[in-house]
């Protein structure tokens, strides 16, 4: 199929520019640092853990709190690949003509958009897999602990980055590139600043606060997505806890993950039909 000839050219050219080794060199290099911090904190905390039950319940507290601090560095990595790969994937070839190279051969415009997509959406998703694997794995190997939920978090973290990236590929179909990076990234903003106005809202019972982060996660799911998967890594002596940086007072419902998987195929599909009006 045609479309699987612009998905293998996308990640060969991704290979060419180095972005995938780029990547991986410093996610393995993130891991790595992950592992050296969690093992002094896990040798520090071992003796007292064994000894007192409270030390036990410490224990746990700090460990799950390291390991969900290291996913949303993860959160945060795939979101920043998710823009900066696709960012001018669109733009950048229409701005320097290289697109009609391949709008003129027999090849459906919507196929080329679409086999861009997939491309980047796959090795968004094996990155994300690898990176929030190696972290569950090395919380094991050093404390024996492993989340009783940690695969619909990691997926959760992967559908995020497909909804950054369809909207990084959307905006790319009608702005230039430098725009295109800004509007990706001031929207990640303004859903990050809703998600912590809804759960202070949350917790100070204010209907309007949290009303507004409901408002901003429909405008881009994905600070509503990490958050629900947050919780769900989380035990529930975690989530007893008072406030801290991770956690959730106000817990996103599952509608608001299929909302996600609409939003994508939504955002998608008008790219698709805007790049194929425009004149090129």
């Amino acid at each position: 199929m045609k479309l699987w000839v612009i998905t293998r050219l996308t990640v060969r050219e991704a290979q060419r520019r180095k972005l995938l080794w780029i990547a991986l060199a410093l996610g393995v290099v993130f891991v790595a640092l992950f592992a050296g911090g969690f093992h002094l904190i896990y040798r520090e905390f071992a003796t007292f853990s064994q000894s007192t039950v409270g030390g036990q319940v410490q224990y746990q507290v700090v460990t799950v709190f390291f390991l969900t601090a290291g996913l949303y560095v993860i959160n945060f990595l795939a979101v920043m690949m998710a823009v900066l790969t696709s960012v001018g994937t669109v733009s950048g070839e229409i701005s320097s003509h290289t697109i009609q190279s391949l709008a003129t051969k027999p090849l459906r415009r919507w196929e080329i958009l679409l086999g861009k997509w997939v491309a980047y959406s796959v090795m968004l998703g094996v990155y994300t897999s690898i990176l929030s694997l190696s972290l569950v794995l090395v919380v094991r190997l050093i404390s024996g602990y492993i989340p009783n939920n940690w695969l619909g978090p990691i997926g959760l973290l992967i559908l995020e980055g497909w909804v950054i990236l369809t909207v990084s590929i959307l905006g790319g179909t009608f702005l230039s590139t430098i725009a295109n990076g800004v509007l990706a990234f001031m929207l990640y903003g303004i859903a990050f600043i809703g998600g912590w106005v809804e759960q202070f809202g949350s917790l100070m019972a204010s209907d309007a606060a949290v009303n507004i982060g409901i408002l901003t996660s429909l405008v881009l799911p994905s600070e509503a997505l990490w958050r629900r998967a947050s919780y769900l890594m989380q035990p529930a002596i975690i989530r007893n806890l008072p406030a801290n940086p991770f956690s959730t007072a106000s817990v996103p419902s599952p509608a608001m993950v299929l909302y996600a998987a609409f939003y994508i195929v939504a955002l998608l599909g008008i790219a698709l039909w805007v790049f194929s009006q425009r004149d090129l």
